[in-house]
């Protein structure tokens, strides 16, 4: 059977549903489909995309449309003299008109990926209330590559991954291709995802044996009629391990010659790889750093094997290691800044959005802003390693739309302005995000875990969107269009990071989980070997007060902002407030805005955290009859699980704080249910997404 056959097969099975009709399985894709032949669709073109297009509105549109699929280039489309120009590659044209003398509604870009994205915004528009009459929508995506990180090892568990094993099964993979793949490229293109890096950051030299470079040739032929193209993270240290070379320099020779040698190995079997993303000189992976060189030598020479091929390396900024002890968060603007401008022009430079590791909440990362001559791709992590795994409904598109949104203090500059290219006109410009996707039938380990993929890939479509409309549309497209449902939906998402926060690490506090797996509070924590492992270092409570002084009388970090941005950090008084904690050291009895001290503050935002746990219960409970048994139950049952894990996070985190700073609590605060003996005493092993 041909591959474009089997494509079209797994996703008819997809769409007839059939075993399992309220599992989760089908995201956000859950149109009614339509009886055959209801909607006339004229295809305009023969390519595997735009027959994939076809079949989407063939399943989902209501009998008696008209729709024509379509690129620009086609003659009658030309003729139309519609502003095609401004669409680029990948953008979107839909409105109604007439062709060759019929009414019809066109949908259409400049390529038959423009058209096949075209088709699901059509059917987004649909679900979320729209009409055909009024679908007249113009698209194009503002940052060129939109991609997912997933940390999938080769053994197919998931370092940090919450929702099964690895969804690639490397074991059987050539000789079963999973209709999964098909399934998982169809929900990626139908949110704008265009890139896939297959395996860990912490990668393994074996991704890049033959062996395992045809595994990644069969996923990419299943992938790329869906507009997505794979990349393969390279272990540095590859030509020794693999190349029997006795040393990995990149200025070595040599050792180019084997990345060349090997690159063009990958794109005869892969002609359209996307190119390596790497990870060097961080926990313990091998660097350039290991011979005397930087990050820029390091990533210019893969650069340079793979850019005969349109190749692009995406060279992490994540660089933990114990070189600043002073203070963490300097490590990654002390190694890069120096090098703005030295890296080749198909290098991107892979910045988290904070400059400690996706704590619920960081201030934005100060290399964003402080390297204009670089190309730097935001990256998020969607699995949520610091904010309940996959038991705590946790929306994170506000969490994105903060960080996007901030200034960096270099003029009307913002981060999504520094990622999309826009305020120094790059053109390489990328987002990736750590994908939470599993084996699990419904990917993501819950319902509503589905909505921070969905939110990542229109947010890395277009940073400047905002995350209650994105919410609202996830919503009305995953539960149906009844408002009670939705309105309770996007209530409940809406708060629910902030929530996330307050019971973990309210007003800037960060880092305070236990070690290792992460999961829980261990505060206490500080006799691990080097400082910056331990909670204590980032939190600094003593008798006197309690936060990490970054201001010049300690690590001045602040120094690292843009100076209108460092002027406010400086003082307490003009710092944000849900920041304080993370840029300065405050007394406990310290006046805050709401008239209470600092330590009655932090007690009332643990306690507003679990509250707004019990809340979401509470109106989940009301849309209990409006929701399928099994998403409500799955959704009610973790649920409790936060309300319960909410108050764990509380009770111990207020018990250390009271044996630190000997204060009661506030009169009519409940005490926590245990001593901080109980509390230090837990232990747990096996904790999801951390394999030893």
């Amino acid at each position: 059977m041909r591959a474009g056959s089997k494509i079209l097969g797994a996703l008819a099975l997809l769409l007839a549903g059939a075993a399992h009709a309220e599992d989760g399985y089908r995201l956000w894709l859950r149109a009614a489909v339509a009886t055959p032949a209801a909607a006339t669709i004229t295809l305009r073109g023969d390519t595997r995309t735009l027959a994939l297009a076809r079949h989407e509105l063939a399943a989902s549109l209501p009998a008696g449309a008209n729709v024509t699929l379509a690129t620009s280039a086609d003659p009658a489309v030309a003729a139309l003299k519609l502003p095609f120009a401004p669409l680029g590659d990948e953008g979107y044209l839909i409105r109604p008109v007439t062709l060759n003398g019929q009414p019809t509604v066109l949908v259409a870009g400049n390529s038959d990926r423009g058209a096949l994205y075209g088709a699901f915004a059509l059917l987004r528009h649909l679900a979320t209330g729209g009409t055909l009459a009024t679908a007249t929508l113009t698209s194009a995506p503002k940052v060129k590559l939109r991609v997912l990180n997933h940390w999938d090892n080769l053994d197919e568990t998931v370092e940090r991954g919450y929702a099964g094993d690895s969804l690639w099964d490397w074991w059987t993979l050539l000789d079963r291709i999973d209709p999964r793949y098909t399934d998982y490229a169809r929900a990626n293109a139908s949110i704008g995802i265009n890139g896939t890096v297959l395996n860990n950051v912490n990668a393994k030299a074996d991704s890049l044996t033959p062996r395992y470079i045809a595994k990644a040739a069969a996923l990419a032929d299943v992938f790329r009629p869906w507009g997505i193209k794979v990349y393969l993270s390279a272990r540095f240290s590859a030509p020794i391990e693999l190349g029997g070379l006795k040393t990995a320099d990149p200025r070595d020779r040599q050792v180019a010659a084997w990345w060349k040698a090997k690159a063009d190995e990958i794109y005869r079997a892969i002609p359209d790889f996307g190119g390596f993303l790497v990870k060097a000189n961080s926990e313990g992976q091998p660097g350039p750093r290991d011979y005397g060189a930087s990050h820029a030598d390091g990533a210019n020479m893969l650069a340079a094997a793979v850019k005969p091929h349109g190749g692009i390396v995406m060279w992490r900024a994540f660089v933990y290691a114990d070189t600043d002890p002073s203070d963490r968060a300097k490590q990654a603007y002390t190694e890069f800044k120096p090098l703005d401008g030295t890296f080749a022009d198909n290098v991107l430079v892979q910045v988290k959005n904070g400059a400690i590791d996706f704590q619920p909440r960081e201030p934005f990362h100060p290399l964003f802003g402080a390297m204009p001559k670089t190309p730097l791709m935001m990256e998020f992590q969607i699995t949520k390693e610091y904010l309940g795994f996959a038991t705590h409904l946790a929306y994170l598109g506000p969490l994105f739309q903060e960080t996007l949104a901030s200034a960096t203090g270099r003029g009307k500059e913002t981060v999504a302005t520094v990622v999309d290219g826009s305020s120094e006109g790059h053109r390489l410009t990328g987002m990736a995000g750590v994908a939470n996707i599993g084996r699990d039938r419904d990917w993501s380990g819950s319902t509503f875990n589905q909505a921070n993929w969905y939110v990542f890939g229109r947010m890395a479509w277009d940073p400047t969107l905002t995350a209650e409309p994105i919410a609202r549309e996830w919503a009305q497209q995953t539960f149906g269009t009844d408002a009670r449902v939705v309105d309770t939906a996007v209530t409940m998402m809406m708060g629910s990071r902030e929530a996330v926060v307050d019971y973990t690490g309210p007003l800037g506090l960060a880092h305070l989980m236990a070690t290792g797996h992460h999961y829980g509070p261990g505060p206490w924590v500080d006799d691990l070997k080097r400082p910056e492992w331990n909670p204590a270092y980032y939190h600094k409570a003593d008798r006197q007060g309690i936060g990490f002084d970054r201001t010049k009388s300690g690590s001045d970090a602040i120094a690292q902002y843009a100076s209108p941005i460092a002027k406010r950090l400086a003082d307490p008084g003009t710092t944000p407030e849900r920041e304080l904690l993370w840029f300065h050291h405050v007394a406990w009895d310290r006046k805050m805005p709401s008239g209470r001290t600092l330590w009655e503050d932090l007690v009332a935002h643990y306690d507003r955290g679990v509250a707004y746990v019990g809340n979401m219960r509470s109106q989940w409970d009301g849309v209990r009859t409006l929701v399928d048994t099994e998403r409500w139950q799955k959704t009610a049952t973790y649920l409790a699980v936060q309300e319960r894990e909410a108050r764990w996070w509380r009770d111990a985190s207020l018990t250390y704080w009271m044996s630190l700073n000997g204060r009661p609590l506030p009169a009519s605060v409940a005490a926590p249910e245990h001593d901080l003996t109980w509390y230090k005493a837990v232990r747990f092993n096996y904790v999801p997404g951390h394999h030893d």
